[in-house]
């Protein structure tokens, strides 16, 4: 049994899609026994690109159901099935996305129509779907809408099976089903990771975790680190059996994060900021230079903005000023910065140039009295590595709005 599916979304940032309309063929290998086609409201905006491709407006989806108001049926048609689609990963990760918004976990096996097209028709010249079911004189009608890509999908699936001479379907579907191998595993482990910044916990089977570490792109790094052949990695690839994430914002956030947790990243920082007859400039610290660096960089590339940056200051011409703004010492202030997710701010408590707390709240949340810090504040005992150069980075960039203490 197969579920042949395709689904427009509402053209927002990776991960943060919506459905907008969904279509989908139960096929038993000889016909079909059941479908279902439904506009979805996303409760959000549809950008203009999508809305120009799929002509569906924001007027169309007003009235039409919302996901959880079809997620039963979604459930009812899939069961039992494999989930069939032309770029499957993409159908399969928007329903996955969708129903954890609900907090369900939805599973199933997929089959993708690309690599077996490219495998059974290797003399196509084009294997999008509109270009290839025309070459295979299969009508499209209502390209881009779920109802009429689903259906042409359908139809290339069956032209797919019979061609497929040595069963290469059946056995994709039968090894999908019963094997665990390392690729399905990777999959399964990294599919649901955002792309965004977080520490990252692989865990064994036991769920004790063999590794964390403070990362830019979760699920950039989760890949990257099962794919990569070096022996660093061999023990985590063969250990890990589940992978777990928090959202940490920026760098400060996320080394306090990980200070509460009794965790450290390492971190090289071998470019420094200088100033010399009038000019600043950025080059690679060096055990012979006297002077110590006004601050420090990952990359050169970094030095080279932050030249940039206070070149277009006037005032900072003068480098005791620029010290002097940059200074952490004797502060007793709340910083106030962006938080983890949208929607969410995060603050920062100096006491006499010490960190000694930190929190998130929500964007509309008000925080200006003492006793609402109190309730929302996680302390922080004295940090074991050094986080001045970070906030003094953050505070050239201006990524801080920054107030007294509330009393």
């Amino acid at each position: 049994m197969y579920s042949v599916i395709d689904i427009e979304s509402n053209g927002a940032g990776f991960r943060k899609e919506s459905i907008i309309e969904i279509a989908i063929y139960r096929y038993d290998g000889h016909e079909i026994t059941d479908q279902f086609i439904s506009l979805v409201n996303p409760q959000s905006d549809i950008t203009p690109f999508v809305q120009k491709l799929t002509k569906i407006s924001p007027k169309m989806v007003k009235t039409a159901p919302k996901f959880h108001e079809i997620a039963k049926r979604v459930v009812e048609i899939t069961d039992g099935t494999t989930l069939v689609g032309h770029n499957i990963d993409f159908d399969y990760r928007m329903l996955r996305q969708e129903f954890k918004r609900l907090g369900y976990e939805f599973k199933i096996n997929t089959l993708d129509t690309i690599p077996l097209a490219k495998k059974l028709i290797p003399e196509a010249e084009s294997y999008s779907l509109g270009k290839l079911v025309k070459s295979l004189g299969i009508p499209l009608t209502d390209q881009h809408r779920a109802g009429g890509d689903a259906r042409a999908t359908l139809d290339l699936f069956k032209v797919l099976v019979t061609k497929d001479k040595d069963s290469e379907i059946i056995q994709q579907q039968f090894d999908e089903l019963n094997s665990k191998t390392y690729l399905n595993k990777v999959r399964d482990l990294t599919q649901d990771l955002p792309a965004e910044r977080g520490i990252i916990y692989f865990q064994n089977s036991d769920g004790k975790i063999i590794y964390s570490d403070f990362v830019d792109d979760l699920n950039k790094f989760s890949k990257s680190v099962f794919s990569s052949k070096s022996k660093r990695w061999e023990k985590i690839q063969g250990e890990t059996e589940h992978l777990s994430y928090d959202l940490t914002g920026n760098a400060i956030l996320a080394k306090l994060m990980m200070k509460t947790k009794g965790l450290r990243k390492r971190e090289s920082l071998p470019f420094g900021l200088y100033h010399k007859n009038g000019k600043y400039f950025a080059e690679k610290i060096s055990g012979n230079r006297e002077e110590k660096p006004l601050l420090k960089f990952k990359s050169f590339t970094q030095g080279l903005k932050a030249v940039n940056f206070i070149n277009e200051n006037e005032q900072f011409a003068d480098p005791e000023q620029l010290k002097k703004q940059l200074s952490l010492k004797k502060r007793n202030e709340m910083w106030l910065s962006t938080g983890r997710t949208l929607g969410e701010k995060s603050f920062i408590l100096f006491e006499q140039g010490k960190i000694t707390a930190y929190g998130f709240y929500e964007f509309h949340t008000q925080i200006q009295t003492a006793k609402k810090i109190r309730q929302l504040k996680i302390e922080v005992t004295s940090p074991t590595f050094d986080l001045a150069n970070d906030l003094q980075l953050g505070l050239l960039r201006g990524d801080f709005k920054i107030q007294p203490l509330p009393k």
